[in-house]
């Protein structure tokens, strides 16, 4: 294991943070914004969001850079202010984090898709490159690389990160299939471990998806294909559009009850992803902490 990794897990499981983006539109976040450009323009908010999270137990706050890389940013006119955007959001959580709260920061997918020969494999690693290395240096932890459908982009955003150096997360969404357990593209959990960890990932994982009730099923089959940690972090169910925004009927409770089946599954690194708040990672810290 990667020995930062085996540091940090020494005392066991860790929790994570929850939802950025339904947070920010609790915020103002208008429905169609980029949420990332709002570490440069509403910077006070997004810090208001990791206070929260550390506030509520998280030991590993992410980024709001989900979406910080050239492709995505060059969808709105701001490509060249990549950097810029990973280097603001990796500096608001370090401030919100303090000394006691580990910094991973988010890269997630570009949006295209590597089949349909729109964006080469060149165009995508470039972008995930620039962005790993904007959020290395701007003095993150680890970076996580989430929400990701297709294996072979996972993999090359993982290549791209680790030219850092710093310990990589890579985690799938396993929505599709007869038992909702593969990506879009069809790979299985065993088959997506296989792939992330032979790219160099220190950690595999799920995230988003259909809701919690499913993952400990899919962390089983992930702790079973491979010896590295498991990093889970489901929604918090599927949304209902209310008044134009997204909103979850699982409950912080109903969330944190499935935590003691999911660690008993294999899970090292335990969160939420979509719909969930702070609410819900302080029930999810406290049944860890039991």
């Amino acid at each position: 294991m990667n020995p930062n990794l085996a540091r940090w897990l020494a005392a066991g499981p860790l929790v994570t943070d929850g939802a950025w983006g339904t947070e920010l539109q609790a915020r103002g976040l208008a429905v169609g914004e980029f949420p990332d450009l709002w570490n440069l323009t509403h910077p006070d908010q997004v810090a208001d969001v990791a206070r929260a999270y550390v506030e509520a137990g998280s030991q590993i706050l992410l980024t709001n850079t989900f979406g910080a890389n050239r492709v995505r940013l060059a969808e709105i006119g701001q490509a060249d202010r990549t950097a810029e955007v990973c280097r603001r959001g990796v500096e608001i959580s370090r401030s919100a984090a303090g000394d006691t709260v580990l910094v991973f920061a988010s890269i997630g997918p570009t949006g295209r898709l590597l089949m349909d020969g729109i964006t080469t494999e060149e165009e995508v690693a470039g972008a995930f490159t620039e962005q790993a290395l904007a959020l290395a240096d701007a003095g993150a932890d680890a970076l996580v690389i989430e929400t990701m459908s297709d294996p072979a982009e996972a993999c090359l955003a993982v290549h791209a990160a680790k030219q850092t150096g710093l310990p990589i997360v890579a985690c799938m969404v396993f929505d599709s299939g007869r038992t909702m357990q593969q990506t879009m593209t069809g790979a299985t959990p065993e088959q997506a471990a296989r792939l992330l960890v032979e790219a160099g990932a220190d950690v595999v994982g799920a995230n988003c998806g259909h809701g919690i009730a499913g993952f400990a099923a899919i962390c089983r089959r992930l702790a079973a294909a491979t010896d590295r940690p498991i990093w889970i972090k489901p929604n918090a169910g599927l949304p209902e559009m209310v008044d134009g925004h997204a909103r979850y009927a699982t409950a912080p409770a109903g969330f944190a009850s499935h935590t003691l089946g999911l660690l008993q599954a294999g899970a090292s690194f335990l969160g939420g992803c979509c719909g969930t708040s702070p609410a819900f990672i302080a029930a999810v810290r406290q049944n860890v902490g039991r």
